[in-house]
C-alpha cells in the first residue's frame, strides 16, 4: 500500500476518548499533522446486547465516548489544519446501524446515527471549502467487532456470521480508497456496503451449508 500509493505512514498511540491527552499529542507533533490529506475516523465498538431497561451503564459510556466523542475529538484536532490548507478529506466509518435500528442494539445504533448526523453537519459547514466529507456505512463485516461486543465469547460472536458470507476488512478498505481517489469535484457523500446475503439490518439470508 505504501509503495503503491507513495504515501507516508506514521504511528502514534492515543486514547480518542481523552481530549486533553489527544490534543496534547497532536499539538506536540504539529509538523506531523499539519498537512493531513485524509482523516479516517474508524475508532468504534459495540458493547453488550441488551434491553435498555437492563443495559450496562459502563457499556453505554464506552460506546458514546468512543463512537461519538472520539470522532468529534479527533475531528476537532485535525479539521482546523485542513481548513487552514483548504484541502483534505474526512472519511467517517459509520454503519448500517446508523440508518436502521435493531432490538437490543439501542445505544450502539444511536451512536452510529450520531455519526451520520455529525458527518452531514460537517459537510454543510465545509461546503465553501475544498475539503470533502464522506461516510461509509458497512453491514456485516467479519472482524473482531462481535468478539468485542460479547467480551470474547466466540460462540456468540460467530453466530452473527453463521450461514452467510460477510464482508471482509479488505472490502471496506477498497471502498475507502475508491472514495478517497475521486476527481477533485467528485464527492462520495455516502456509501452503504452490504454482503450479498444482507438486505437490511434484520433481513439476512442464512444457509446451512455456508
Amino acid at each position: 500500500m505504501i509503495s503503491e500509493f507513495k504515501i507516508k505512514v506514521e504511528y502514534i498511540q492515543a486514547d480518542v476518548r481523552d481530549y486533553k491527552s489527544l490534543s496534547g499529542i497532536i499539538e506536540s507533533q504539529t509538523e506531523l499533522f499539519k498537512n493531513t490529506d485524509i482523516l479516517i475516523n474508524n475508532a468504534g465498538l459495540a458493547r453488550g446486547f441488551s434491553h435498555i431497561s437492563g443495559g450496562d451503564i459502563a457499556d453505554w459510556d464506552e460506546m458514546i465516548d468512543t463512537n461519538i466523542k472520539g470522532l468529534l475529538y479527533v475531528s476537532r484536532c485535525i479539521v482546523p489544519f485542513m481548513i487552514e490548507n483548504n484541502s483534505g478529506h474526512v472519511i467517517n466509518i459509520g454503519s448500517i446501524a446508523g440508518r436502521e435500528v435493531y432490538p437490543n442494539g439501542n445505544v450502539y445504533c444511536a451512536t452510529k446515527h450520531a455519526v451520520d448526523a455529525i458527518t452531514k453537519g460537517l459537510r454543510m459547514e465545509l461546503v465553501n471549502t475544498d475539503i470533502k466529507v464522506t461516510t461509509i456505512d458497512p453491514g456485516l463485516v467479519e472482524t473482531e467487532f462481535s468478539l468485542v461486543r460479547y467480551r470474547g465469547d466466540a460462540g456468540k460472536a460467530g453466530a452473527a456470521y453463521t450461514g452467510m458470507k460477510p464482508l471482509t476488512p479488505e472490502d471496506v478498505a477498497e471502498a475507502i480508497i475508491f472514495a478517497a481517489s475521486r476527481n477533485e469535484n467528485f464527492v462520495v457523500a455516502e456509501m452503504v456496503l452490504l454482503p450479498k446475503a444482507q438486505a437490511s439490518v434484520m433481513v439476512i439470508d442464512r444457509k446451512k451449508n455456508v
